[in-house]
């Protein structure tokens, strides 16, 4: 049930115009410190996984790998997804109560 709690604040956020998502505008947006949260999909490849993490930990933004790609896709109403920005805090601090319960 909380992940289904998290997946609606995660398509809430996207109906309300403020995720990005794909490896290069989720990487754009972290470098810009526009992102508030990053969510990488568990089965994305090692390599985009290990590239999110370290930028994520350079730039100080919050990251969490959740579900499979084509979980976080069908969250946002798209196709597969492996990586996702979520651009407001308020609800980037709702995904992650969601998220860490």
């Amino acid at each position: 049930m909380i992940q289904n709690k998290a997946l609606s604040m995660i398509s809430l956020a996207t109906k309300a115009g403020k995720t990005v998502s794909g490896e290069f505008c989720t990487e754009k947006e972290v470098k810009t410190g526009r992102a508030a949260l990053v969510i990488v999909a568990g089965d994305a490849s090692e390599n985009t996984k290990k590239k999110f993490r370290n930028m994520c930990d350079y730039y100080h933004v919050p990251i969490y790998f959740y579900e499979d790609k084509d979980t976080l896709g069908h969250a946002m109403g798209k196709e597969f997804r492996a990586s996702l920005a979520v651009l407001d805090a308020g609800f980037a601090k709702g995904i992650m109560r969601h998220l860490d319960a």
